[in-house]
């Protein structure tokens, strides 16, 4: 496995005149723009995909009781799901999802304002599901999909049936995967007549939509500092688990290649 950093070395790196970093700067600029307008080109065809309806009655365990997808739209037209990695008997839940989750509460007001709602949704029991909540303090809703279809139907959660030689059916193809359960974003579109359709998912490293910490990291010297190894996200802990005296240091190569195997989000992609 190759676990060399990808991020850049800051050690003796090149110090110049303000004009010559200007100069770099603006070219660095016009790749930026070129970037900007592709990831508008992308978000129309994204949204010009066609529909397909969504016609199986899928249930969940709310805190509210028995509810329906429809149901989860909240009287908005539009439904943003996160496919939050969270099994059956598990102690907690992923903590890239929890990662993802972190952005959520603070935005929701924000996704409200645009008709669309938000729900986390992972097949640990109700309970399990919100004695984790309790702990991470979070708000936004989230259900269990627990005797349903829904994480299969859409790919983030497999059965031991679902493996052929080793592989499972994620990110639209057959690729190694080592746990029972996947992160993804799914969005559905609820019409005038209440029939609902599923517009759009992305799995992989397309979940890093909702991880806008690394937004800001990209922008730094050292940027991610992450290593170029199945699972780059070793460094990640639930935000209740940092410890208040810990301190930045890039994740060591052989940590990095023992939390590949063990990863709950190890995806590549």
């Amino acid at each position: 496995m190759n676990t060399a950093s990808t991020e850049p070395n800051t050690a003796n790196h090149a110090v110049v005149s303000r004009d010559t970093w200007l100069a770099g700067r603006k070219t660095l600029l016009a790749q930026e723009k070129e970037l900007t307008r592709l990831r508008d080109q992308v978000a129309r065809e994204r949204r010009a995909l066609p529909w397909v309806h969504i016609d199986k009655n899928y249930v969940f365990d709310t805190p509210e009781g028995k509810r329906s997808l429809a149901d989860l739209f909240e009287g908005r037209r539009q439904l943003m799901v996160q496919h939050f990695m969270f099994g059956p008997g598990w102690e907690q839940g992923c903590p890239s999802c929890s990662f993802m989750a972190d952005h959520i509460d603070g935005m929701k007001i924000h996704l409200d304002q645009r008709d669309l709602s938000f729900v986390a949704v992972s097949r640990a029991t109700l309970p399990e599901i919100e004695r984790f909540r309790r702990r991470m303090g979070w708000q936004f809703n989230w259900v269990s999909s627990s005797g349903s279809d829904f994480n299969y139907d859409f790919h983030v959660s497999f059965s031991p049936e679902d493996r052929v030689d080793g592989t499972v059916h994620y990110n639209y193809g057959m690729v190694e995967f080592p746990a029972e359960e996947a992160p993804g974003i799914s969005l559905f579109y609820k019409d005038g007549d209440s029939r609902i359709f599923h517009t759009y998912s992305t799995y992989g490293r397309g979940v890093e939509v909702m991880m806008g910490a690394y937004n800001l990291l990209d922008l730094t010297p050292q940027g991610r500092a992450e290593h170029d190894g199945f699972y780059k996200m070793d460094w990640v802990r639930h935000h209740d688990r940092y410890g208040a005296a810990s301190a930045f240091t890039p994740a060591p190569v052989a940590a990095a290649a023992e939390t590949a195997s063990a990863s709950c989000c190890g995806a590549k992609g």
